[in-house]
């Protein structure tokens, strides 16, 4: 009986010490230093739990970072799912650290470990190993999540004394030395954020208030000289190209502001999540290139993805995809579009990027820990790659990620 207290016990504490920076962030508590420990900490014990113990902390590291996905199926009308899709996330990490279950070797679950940061189980990328770090004093370069898992292993198979300050010196090459430089765009941008609850969003009775909220802003964000007023993912709750009255009106009101706002968009009988950009009369559109996995599109054959669809999501398709990611120049600026998840994937950050706008409507998981989640995830992304994130958001989340 000790023996099993003992091996639940390990297994939840490496998984509350890998998911703590989350917490932490959201009550805003962020220490770097602890940080750093707990960080340390928890990867250290994946090297060294026993067996057993690797089952529970990935079971319980599925439900700590990701217990809020299951809540938007209570508006598709299947919210009985939500504790199922709960524990479904739960076995999921557990078969996600399972690798690590087949060997005692501290060295080679290093490489496993490090292998695993490569996975994405569905397509669904949110666990990034190196994200325990992103706030604190180590890196989060690959060769930085690699030299920390050499370090805490290398004492299990180096044996000679000579060689005992080697684990220190890898930590030493993965301290975070600086990431790229990032700096703001040279235009005045507001951020209108929205907080409308999702099951209110979608009905007629919100469209009239929701559409004079968004002319209201436009017009304050013009009397204060902003050059550019960016709104929340599907802050038009409808097919806004289906729409020529509020296509006139936006297109009037952007002379002398640049508009950007979140729609679906219907086009030759498909649906598209996108973005519409207002600027001098005219508009343009960009379509979502990745789509959220069961949330946007089932990463399953056609077969399950009829019967997934038909079943939990009222027979309606799979949101089809842009070919390759959107810019908007504006004034001479370039700047990278990203509609949600989008702007969590590594996908989006190709190419020549500095600058991007980011749209989210996070009022599906609320409340919750997505927010912070997806903020930490973003800051991830834009330090790696030195990019400065402009997000509004439904909900929570807006803000200069930099």
């Amino acid at each position: 009986m000790n023996n099993i207290l003992k091996t639940f016990l390990l297994g939840l504490l490496t998984a509350t010490l890998f998911s703590a920076f989350i917490y932490f962030a959201e009550y805003h508590m962020t220490n770097k230093l602890i940080n750093t420990l707990f960080g340390l900490a928890s990867l250290a014990l994946f090297l060294y739990i026993p067996k057993r113990s690797i089952l529970i902390a990935g079971f319980f590291i599925g439900l700590f970072w990701f217990y809020w996905i299951g809540y938007s199926f209570q508006y598709q009308g299947v919210g009985y799912m939500t504790p199922i899709i709960t524990l479904a996330f739960g076995c999921i990490y557990l078969l996600f650290f399972l690798p690590l279950y087949f060997t005692d070797k501290a060295y080679i679950r290093a490489i496993l470990l490090f292998g695993l940061s490569f996975v994405e189980p569905f397509d669904w990328n949110w666990l990034q190993i190196e994200l325990v770090f992103v706030e604190s004093y180590i890196g989060v370069y690959k060769y930085q999540l690699i030299a920390v898992l050499l370090a805490l292993s290398l004492p299990q198979l180096i044996q000679e004394k000579r060689y005992k300050y080697l684990p220190l010196l890898l930590l030493l090459v993965s301290i975070n030395y600086g990431y790229p430089k990032q700096e703001e765009a040279p235009l005045k941008i507001k951020l209108a954020s929205t907080d409308i609850k999702q099951d209110y969003k979608w009905t007629r009775a919100a469209q009239i208030p929701t559409i004079r909220y968004i002319y209201t802003e436009i017009h304050k964000a013009k009397e204060k000289k902003y050059d550019v007023i960016l709104f929340p993912e599907s802050v038009f709750p409808l097919y806004l190209n289906e729409n020529p009255y509020l296509i006139e009106e936006l297109k009037k009101l952007s002379h002398g502001i640049v508009i950007i706002a979140g729609a679906l968009l219907k086009e030759n009988g498909a649906s598209y999540n996108a973005t519409y950009k207002f600027e001098d009369g005219k508009y343009i559109t960009a379509k979502k290139l990745v789509l959220v996995p069961f949330g946007e599109y089932i990463p399953l054959p056609k077969f399950a993805q009829k019967i997934i669809n038909d079943t939990f999501f009222k027979g309606e398709s799979d949101f089809l995809t842009a070919d390759a990611p959107t810019d908007f120049i504006i004034k001479g600026v370039k700047f990278r579009n990203a509609i949600c998840y989008e702007a969590t994937c590594a996908e989006l950050y190709k190419g020549d990027v500095k600058y991007m706008l980011a749209t989210s409507n996070n009022a599906w998981f609320a409340p919750s820990i997505e927010p912070t989640l997806q903020n930490l995830l973003m800051k991830y992304y834009a330090r790696k790659n030195g990019v400065t994130i402009y997000h509004s958001a439904n909900y929570k989340g807006s803000g200069i990620v930099k």
